[in-house]
This record gives C-alpha cells, structure tokens and sequence, in this order.
C-alpha cells in the first residue's frame, strides 16, 4: 500500500501541514491563583515548556465564559474569558508569549450549540416571534405531548426538552443546557462567523470546531432508525438509533466554505474538525475537501479503540491513500474525551518503554499528530471515585460508561511538594497515584525518559522532509510488526514499529536503513533481524 503525498520543499507547504499541535486542556495544566483550577496565566507561565517540546503550536479547550456544566463546552459568550481562567488580557498575553516563542495558537470554537445561560438562547425562549426565535431548533409536541422526534442525547435520555415559556420543546444532543444552535439559520452562521473574526483580530492562528458533524439537523424532523444492539455494548439510548436525522446534515459543507473564506482571508489559518460516530470516513473526506473547506480532521479512530494492532493502523492510513486535494488527517491517540493510551492499550510493568513506542508511532504518522498533555511524560490514566466525578456523562452513565474525568486530571509539574506543582489548593479533580513520580521535573534529570525521548524524536522529525511530507509505503507484514517507509526526494526512512510483547523477525524484503535517527526498546544489536517487544526504530536509507 502506497500512500502519495505531492514533492516539494518545505516552502510548499503551509505551517500547518504536518504540524505537531499539543493539546492543554486549560482546568488541569497550571493553577496560578490557588483555586485547584488551571487558568491561562498558568499556561503563560508554562511557555519555556512548551516550546522545549518542539511542537509547532498548542491547541487550548474552551476557556470562554460558561456556568461549566459540560466544562466550557456550554458557551455563554463566545467572545469572553470565563473568570476561573482569567480575562481577555490575560489571553493576550499568552498569545503575545507564544508567537514570541515561534508557537501558533489554536482555539476550540463550539458551534453546534451554546449554554442555556446565553444571550441568545435567553431571548430565543422569551418569544416565538422575537428575533432570535428561530436561532434554536424548537418544535411543537406531538398531540399527545411527547417530544417531536425520537432523537436521544449523547449524555443519556430523550434529545428535546420542554420549555414552559414558549409551550414548546428545543432540543439539544448533549445536556438539555446545551440547546442545540440552528445553523441553518444564515443569521446564526453570520453570528459564529462573526465571533470567528473576533478571535481573528486578537491573532489566534487555528480553529479546532468541536463537533461540527451535530451542528446541523434534519429540517423535517424524521425519527432516527433503531440499530440493533446485537454484538455491542450499550451505556446509552443514543447508541440503540443510528443518527441520521438528528445530526450529519449535507448542507453542513456550505457553511465550513464560509469558514474557510473567512480563515483564508487572515492568510494561514489551521481548522481541524472532530467527527465523531461509527462512520465519520465520509464526512471527513466531505468536510476537508479540495481546498475549499476545512484544513484537516480527525475522527476517533485511535481514541476509544481497545488495542493496539497494526491492522489497525494500517486500516486508519489506507483510509488517506490519495492526493493532498482529497484531505488531510490529523491524528490523536488520547485527548479530553478518550482514556489515556498508555493505560487502554497497556497492562505490563513498564509503562515507560510503551509511552516511547505510541508516541514515535503517532510523530511518525502522516498527518498532523496531535500530542495531548501529559503524552510527553507517558502519563496514566487516573482512576476517579464516584465521589470525585465531575464528569456529567460519567455521572449518568456510571459505572458503564469509563468517564472523560480519568484523562482531565491535573498535570504533573514536580514532586515533593503541593499537588505536584500544580496548584497550592486541592485540584478539581484528584492527582494521579503515579504521577508525581513521572512528573516533568523528575523526567528532565533523566535523558532516557519518556519527556527527553519524546523531545529527540520531535527533533528527528523536525529534521525529516520524508517524515513531515512523505509519501507513506506500508509493506505487508503479519502479526504485531508495523513497517512504514515515508519518502521524499530528499530522503527515504524507514519505521519500524514491535507493537507487542513478543520478539517478531523482519521479513525477507523489509530492512532497516544504513543510518540510525531515533531508536528505542533495542539492546546492543540495533537494526537487527530479531526486533524486540515495543520496540521502535527509525533509520534513514
């Protein structure tokens, strides 16, 4: 199988082609003033690190205005800084300290729906005839009263709730504080657009558009088809429907073409959008096609997978065999939403050797690897009691659903003092039992680390045209062993990637290049034919 990418220089390409973007997930990275909360001077504060990393920008979750029900993904005022993380000031400044570090920044924009706390949604449910009457989906009952549609919530029960000021229902995919935006309202598109361009005029570099496959609807209100549970496991009723009505609506592509005039106005914006669901392949092709809409995508087929297999690996690659024009992948093994990799796809003593091996794989992957906090050191996923949960989907869905609360748990600076550097109060959510011991501090004294190996591997691959720009050659080989050639005019290198427990051979017609960049897991013999259990080795021809 042969991935192609166009042959060009480094001049060819945009920034953010192939860019490593590191995700802050702003609650958990740095606490400044003593509330056991993250904010955005926490994250200035954090610059030097980040830019140690070799990352080419930071991507932050929502920090804007919100009452936090879903934790920033309930917008109440797009275009403000919720107090806990500080003021529109306080954003300047880390915008002002990471352009001056060379790193780009990137923003969540959330346009499928805002809290029921904002502007716009109050004056929706003052009035049917007010002028933002039509700026949220609302529907009659049905004559017996029950709700339009037999849509479910992603967090649990019915999609629509009554509202008794307009004696009607709205309806929201997620918490029924998250009314759902109608974006097939050219107003509400205009109104997105324009708190698009505020953060535009402020210097912000990127968009991530969070969930932007539920940001429109089905206007004549079908009922979803059932799905048949047989074979999967159910937490929810949203998973007993398959979501064709409810979300995923073609005329989604004209507005991201409004999107990206508007970005291409301001020169090289980056835009990634999140798909989720059980097919998102067709959507991400649609919504990143030819230019003239989003830059990138990603979906979650790394995320919330069990394992990790090379077939799978090979699969998710294949699905972008074509030409740049037909889209370009971003990728993410862990993130806000999923548990953390090196727990989900690990159960051995030596956790350590694993993180090296997910992430050379993921900084290897055509695309735009996204690393997110705590990757660099290799950190575990948190077990969090019943008590400690803050995560409104864990809560409803306990204990069948694993939470997003595991993966949101603060960041670990250091060891032998206050929650490990991260703030001088209890944190909102509990430390890691282990992670002091791997916190960044600890990891900078020792070169083997995962941070410093994860940093060398940046370095490699900031060095590399075939790594960043290649095309991809994946030569057929069984079991646990991934090979991967990326090649360029100016290079070939080869990856060679053990993603199990057991020594594996190289095949006749697979062998490593003459010169070694980046290994880890090898003992004495590297390059050899016997390559060892989680292991990684990447050489140049």
């Amino acid at each position: 199988m042969q991935l192609k990418e166009a042959p060009g220089a480094a001049d060819d390409h945009p920034w953010w082609r192939s860019a490593v973007i590191y995700q802050i997930y702003p609650r958990s990275y740095q606490d400044t003033n003593g509330d056991g909360i993250g904010d955005l001077p926490g994250i200035t504060e954090r610059m030097d690190y980040i830019a140690s990393l070799g990352v080419a920008g930071i991507w932050i979750s929502p920090f804007f205005k919100s009452p936090m029900d879903d934790f920033g993904y309930d917008v109440a005022d797009y275009c403000d800084v919720d107090p806990i993380f500080g003021t529109l000031q306080d954003f300047d400044r880390l915008l002002e300290a990471a352009h001056a570090r060379g790193l780009k920044v990137i923003i969540d924009q959330v346009y499928a729906h805002t809290s029921d706390q904002h502007a716009w949604f109050m004056e929706s449910r003052s009035s049917r005839n007010g002028p933002k009457a039509d700026w949220y989906v609302w529907k009659d009952a049905k004559p017996d009263g029950t709700p339009p549609t037999n849509w479910q919530a992603v967090f649990g029960g019915a999609a629509w709730t009554w509202d008794a000021r307009r004696q009607q229902y709205y309806m929201h995919n997620f918490l029924p504080s998250q009314p759902q935006l109608n974006v097939h309202n050219p107003d509400v598109q205009q109104a997105l657009l324009d708190a698009a361009r505020f953060w535009l005029d402020r210097g912000v570099d990127g968009f991530r558009l969070d969930a932007i496959n539920f940001s429109m609807h089905d206007p004549e209100f079908r009922d979803n088809p059932p799905w048949d549970p047989a074979g999967r496991t159910i937490t929810r009723p949203f998973d007993l429907q398959h979501h064709t009505y409810n979300q995923s609506h073609p005329d989604i592509v004209h507005f991201l073409e409004k999107i990206r005039r508007l970005t291409d106005s301001y020169g090289a914006v980056f835009t990634v959008a999140e798909i989720g669901g059980p097919d998102p392949l067709p959507e991400m092709r649609a919504y990143t096609k030819e230019g003239l809409r989003l830059n990138s995508a990603y979906s979650f087929d790394f995320l919330y997978a069990p394992e990790l297999t090379a077939e799978r690996v090979r699969a998710s690659l294949s699905n972008w065999s074509g030409p740049v024009n037909e889209g370009w992948p971003s990728w993410a093994f862990s993130n806000h939403d999923a548990p953390r990799c090196v727990s989900r796809w690990y159960h051995g003593a030596d956790r350590p050797r694993f993180a090296k091996l997910t992430n050379a794989l993921l900084l290897s992957l055509r695309g735009n690897p996204i690393l997110y906090q705590g990757e660099e050191l290799g950190l575990t996923q948190v077990e969090v009691g019943f008590e400690d949960l803050q995560d409104p989907e864990a809560i409803a869905n306990w204990p069948l659903t694993l939470g997003r609360d595991g993966a949101r748990t603060p960041m670990a600076w250091s060891r032998g003092n206050t929650y490990a550097g991260f703030s001088e109060s209890k944190p909102w959510l509990p430390l890691g039992a282990d992670h002091e011991a791997a916190s960044a501090a600890e990891q900078e004294r020792d070169p083997g680390s995962v941070l410093n190996f994860t940093r060398r591997f940046m370095d490699v691959r900031e060095a590399s045209p075939a790594l960043r720009w290649g095309d991809v050659e994946i030569p057929e080989t069984a079991g646990d062993l991934f090979v991967m050639r990326r090649t360029h005019p100016q290079e070939t290198v080869t990856c060679i990637f053990n993603l199990g427990c057991e020594e594996v051979a190289l095949p006749a017609g697979v062998a490593p290049g003459r010169d070694v960049l980046i290994a880890s897991g090898w003992g004495d013999d590297v390059g050899g034919r016997s390559v060892p259990p989680y292991s990684v080795l990447v050489t140049r021809d």
